[in-house]
């Protein structure tokens, strides 16, 4: 997943930033509501997670104005307001959760699971084919009886391909999936989880479109 972190307390950015990412997620991190804007105009995330006092505003003016745009981005909002009525606002202007602070990072990380579980399954998941049964919402893969177990960023390369089965997924959106702002990518880096994949699953189902990017193939009677 390719994550915005939006949270002006350094030391918790900075621990929330590391711990996600040692777990295959693409993190962006930002201090202020004018450099999330700035970040949203230009890139797609999967799932934002939103402080609500911040330096030059409140986060909830912003979720709003990101609703009110049509963006469905599933957003997580961390805060120190515990009050129930805080809670029920940020609910209601379309937050998809609500998680207090202090908060222990593994809670943070169960949520974010959960937002991915959801996302998952609005697909057609778990997807059959021939022997192979693909469930990315629980992150399993089985041929037969044997389990295929793939990495972190195995996982985030094949859900980006399967949200968009039978269209073509550019390598630069690949590579948002994978990089956060200012990491280097290596200008190989798709290829080689995409040859990972091929070989765990079938080189037949991962199609290579010539200068445009890559497609996951699945036939009408493969559901």
């Amino acid at each position: 997943m390719r994550i915005l972190l939006i949270e002006d307390e350094r030391g918790l950015a900075k621990a929330i930033k590391e711990h996600i990412t040692s777990e295959g997620q693409a993190v962006d991190w930002f201090m202020t509501i004018a450099d999330a804007r700035a970040c949203l105009d230009t890139t797609e995330y999967d799932l934002i997670l939103l402080d609500l006092l911040l330096p030059d505003g409140r986060g909830l003016e912003l979720l709003k104005t990101i609703r009110s745009c049509g963006n469905n981005v599933a957003v997580i909002i961390l805060t120190a307001l515990d009050q129930i009525s805080d809670r029920i606002d940020g609910l209601n202007a379309g937050a998809d959760d609500y998680l207090v602070k202090p908060f222990d990072l593994r809670e943070l990380s169960a949520r974010i699971i959960a937002i991915q579980r959801r996302l998952s399954s609005s697909g057609v998941i778990p997807l059959k084919i021939q022997n192979l049964t693909i469930d990315i919402a629980n992150k399993i893969i089985t041929r037969g009886h044997d389990t295929i177990r793939l990495s972190s960023r195995e996982w985030a390369v094949l859900e980006r391909l399967l949200r968009h089965k039978n269209a073509t997924v550019s390598k630069s959106k690949i590579e948002d999936t994978l990089y956060e702002y200012g990491a280097e990518v290596e200008s190989n880096t798709v290829e080689v989880y995409i040859s990972r994949l091929r070989k765990k699953i079938g080189k037949d189902k991962i199609e290579t479109i010539r200068g445009v990017g890559y497609r996951f193939k699945v036939n009408s009677d493969e559901k």
